[in-house]
């Protein structure tokens, strides 16, 4: 059974620097896509990030070269480091898996895309 565990939110101030991690069990993320979402209170869930099996990264326009994806197939792990955060940055972050092909940058930033999601993370950044 697939499953995906965030860890790592946590309340922060305007300009501070959270690292998300996304544990995944019951599979081997090396041939999967893993993505990064979020989704702030009244708001569609959106895109922040993915990275393909063969690491091609791909972020949403908003994020500007503040954050940062990576993987590590020997710990089973993806991560998100964002930095300069911003208070529009509160919301639950997911973490999202599909099974490895070759993706458009469309899907691979599409919440249809994926079929695993983990519970998510809550991120607070105050100003």
């Amino acid at each position: 059974q697939v499953q995906l565990r965030e860890s790592g939110g946590g309340s922060v101030q305007s300009g501070g620097s959270l690292t998300l991690s996304c544990a995944a069990s019951g599979y081997t993320i090396s041939n999967y896509c893993m993505a990064w979402f979020r989704q702030a209170p009244g708001k569609e869930r959106e895109a922040v990030a993915s990275i393909d099996s063969d690491r091609t990264v791909r972020y949403a326009g908003f994020v500007k070269g503040r954050f940062t994806i990576s993987r590590d197939n020997a710990k089973n792990t993806v991560y998100l480091q964002m930095t300069g955060l911003k208070p529009e940055d509160t919301a639950m972050y997911y973490c999202a898996a599909e099974a490895g092909r070759e993706m458009t940058t469309m899907e691979a930033l599409g919440v249809t895309t994926y079929t695993y999601w983990g519970q998510g993370t809550q991120v607070t950044v105050s100003s």
